[in-house]
């Protein structure tokens, strides 16, 4: 016999039981009544044939072939809440606040940069600013969340415009008092002796490296990995390796004790501003695109390498 689909209502009972787990518990959250919602859970595991949850001492808890279903009731709420944010946004009209995200890289030093230049011209003007991993940009755009990204990477999406902000290039970090601090330039042949913190090979800038190890058949071994560039510098600096970083996330040199060093083989990128097709710009994001691209520019003429 074919098994009937889950009403909304059902999603909601269960991801509530689930949540509170126990009935008077999901009946509070829905301020329903604790019978009500006991009938409602046995009919539902009547209509699938199985049980979604164990009764233990009245507390109702997942059983092991629930597990996938409620994976998936929390990716329906997740979608739920983000139309419930969208409809706010509608609801609420336009105002003074620009809503803009970032890459953790450019988002240290480039960003706030930008803003300030921006405030000083726009002093009224509110900002929501999000820091985001290039996997989210795309949700966070679709969804009008924001009205720009910028980004380490470009990503061929059929609703993202993409413009060039700057091109950039890796360093190499060292500890001041470290064997390689007495040097300006650093090999792939350097790096290798040394313990590697940091950059995923799989993320934009790790590549870069990656392929530079393979090309001389070195390992690209990271000992240690982090995704922000300040914890990558606290752990350079704390003696336990080295660390290839991007120029924008060091530009301010806000970190003492570490050395920056150029590297010999090319490791060039470039940097991207994503905004979706079809929804037109504001004065205020127009002018902070201007902005970041104008300070990201500064910040790649010859690198002050001191530390």
């Amino acid at each position: 016999m074919a098994r009937q689909m889950l009403t909304l209502r059902q999603l909601e009972v269960l991801r509530a039981v689930m949540v509170s787990g126990t009935l008077a518990g999901a009946a509070r959250l829905l301020n329903v009544s604790a019978p009500g919602l006991s009938r409602l859970v046995k009919y539902t595991e009547q209509s699938l044939g199985f049980l979604l949850f164990d009764r233990r001492q009245g507390r109702l808890i997942p059983t092991k072939m629930s597990q996938a279903i409620f994976e998936q009731i929390n990716g329906v709420f997740g979608k739920v809440e983000d139309l419930r944010y969208i409809i706010q946004n509608l609801e609420s009209g336009a105002s003074q606040e620009l809503k803009i995200a970032s890459v953790p890289s450019i988002s240290m030093s480039m960003v706030p940069r930008a803003v300030k230049r921006l405030r000083q011209a726009h002093s009224d003007l509110r900002l929501d600013i999000n820091v985001v991993k290039i996997e989210e940009a795309i949700d966070y755009l679709l969804l009008g969340k924001g009205e720009l990204v910028a980004m380490s990477y470009r990503i061929e999406h059929p609703a993202l415009r993409f413009e060039p902000l700057s091109s950039g290039e890796l360093y190499c970090i060292v500890p001041e008092h470290h064997e390689l601090a007495s040097q300006q330039i650093v090999s792939a042949k350097d790096i290798v002796r040394y313990p590697l913190i940091g950059i995923d090979p799989n993320d934009p800038y790790g590549r870069i490296m990656a392929n530079i190890f393979a090309q001389n058949n070195y390992p690209y071994d990271i000992t240690i990995r982090a995704r922000f560039g300040m914890t990558v510098c606290a752990l350079v600096r704390a003696g336990l390796g080295i660390a290839i970083i991007d120029q924008f996330s060091v530009a301010d040199e806000i970190m003492p004790g570490i050395k920056l060093l150029r590297i010999a083989e090319p490791t060039h990128f470039d940097t991207w501003i994503a905004t979706k097709i079809g929804s037109p710009l504001s004065t205020f994001a127009m002018g902070f695109i201007k902005l970041l691209r104008q300070e990201m520019q500064a910040a790649v003429k010859p690198h002050k390498l001191s530390a």
